[in-house]
């Protein structure tokens, strides 16, 4: 049995995220997405919000906020 993913659009954050298509497993949407960038992570939180993009269905992540990695 696969694990169904969901295509993510990512909204907000630091202009220099990569704009790579992203896609989460449909069980983690009520979770926080972090995304490692530079020397910490950006932060991205669905909030129920669908758009469609190229004929396709995303759950849209918005941008929450950064955490550095510990050192």
């Amino acid at each position: 049995m696969g694990v169904t993913q969901v295509k993510v659009i990512l909204s907000g954050g630091p202009l220099s995220l990569p704009k790579a298509q992203r896609s989460v497993p449909k069980a983690e949407l009520g979770q926080t997405l972090k995304i490692r960038h530079g020397a910490g992570y950006e932060h991205f939180v669905h909030d129920g919000e669908y758009r469609t993009v190229d004929g396709y269905e995303a759950a849209v992540f918005r941008w929450t906020g950064r955490t550095k990695i510990a050192e």
